[in-house]
Formats: structure tokens, sequence, C-alpha cells
């Protein structure tokens, strides 16, 4: 299916929120494993910004707020990873926003651990939950902000590594990884992406 928008006057381009995706699985078995990464974002941009998900909408749980004087939409879908592009698909059109102005926060497996890459497209890199929405969507044209979570060790599967839960090591540090995801999605909402990806890809 091919997402298209009708051209909207620039008055109602400008005063359009920006649609902010955090991916992960429901459930309390799921709520502290590598691949809720993207929940931990939105729950942390949350608070920052003062914005409760509190509302269920579009298989989705969203919360509406402001970065500054932009107005944005948190959602976490609650369909399951491999079926995000249902709830994100759904809002894209409820809200007529363009995916000019949606980012997605998800787990990467090929980043180290504590490392942000923001990317302003591209595929999915196995990821289910940005499949589902590149196939929902019908584009690969959103913004990305990619936590890594490191390689399992060994011969591990990747997709039964991310369903567990973070080292004791990595847990000292991952409270300041997810501020630092948070601050980074504040940067493409009020500085675009080019200059959140100047500040936040380099190496930490």
């Amino acid at each position: 299916m091919t997402f298209l928008f009708q051209k909207k006057p620039d008055t109602l381009e400008a005063a359009a929120p920006f649609l902010i995706v955090g991916l992960g699985n429901p459930g309390r078995e799921y709520r502290e494993t590598k691949h809720n990464i993207g929940f931990m974002v939105i729950d942390r941009l949350g608070e920052l910004i003062d914005c409760k998900l509190i509302k269920v909408q579009s298989k989705a749980i969203i919360g509406i707020g402001k970065i500054g004087d932009q107005k944005v939409i948190l959602a976490k879908p609650q369909t399951y990873m491999n079926l995000s592009g249902q709830a994100v698909v759904s809002l894209l059109h409820f809200y007529k926003i363009e995916p000019s102005r949606l980012i997605v926060a998800h787990d990467d497996v090929d980043l180290p651990f504590g490392q942000i890459r923001m990317r302003p497209g591209g595929g999915s890199a196995g990821q289910k939950g940005v499949g589902s929405i590149i196939e929902k969507l019908g584009s690969q044209e959103f913004a990305r902000l990619r936590m890594g979570v490191g390689r399992p060790p060994g011969q591990r599967e990747a997709a039964d590594y991310v369903l567990k839960g973070f080292s004791k090591t990595d847990m000292e540090f991952l409270p300041e990884f997810i501020n630092r995801g948070a601050e980074a999605v504040k940067s493409f909402v009020l500085d675009g992406i080019d200059n959140a990806m100047n500040k936040f890809n380099p190496k930490q």
C-alpha cells in the first residue's frame, strides 16, 4: 500500500504535529528487555516534557504535548513489535502527519550498547517493527533513532538476545543512554534531522 497525502497549504503543514514512536512489546514480561528500549525513550521523553501517555488510540498508548512550540504526539504501539506499522500508519492518517514529521526509536543490535545513530531513512536492517512500518507506509523515508544494544555473544540468536534484560554493567549506564535518546528526539523536532545527526551521531 502506498502512503499518499494531498498537498496542504503551508500554514497547515507548519501546524502539523510530530509523531514520535517508540517500538517495543506490551506486557510486564517485556518491560525491561533490550527490545523495549524504544518504549523507554518515549517514557523518558514524556517525563522531560511533562506529557502523560494515558490515551489508547489506533492500537497504541499515546500522549499529546509540546517540545518548544511544536506539538508532538508520543506513541507506544501495543500490537507487538512485528505489527507496529498498523498503529503508526493509522496515527499518521488520523492526525494528517507527513512521514517527514515521524521519528521512530528502536533497538539496534548492529550498534554497540550506548551508541546512538540517527538517520533520515533506509531499510529495516532486520528490525521487525521498522520493517512493519515500511511495509504499511509504503516508504522508507522516515527518521529513525537507532539505540545500540550490542550483538549477542557467541552463537546466540539475536531474536532471543533482544528479549532478555540488560547486563548489570549496562544497567549502570542505561538511564544516561535513555536520557540521551530522549534529548536526540527533542533535537530532531527543534533543529531538524541534519543538526540532530551532527550532534548525537558521533561516538560517545
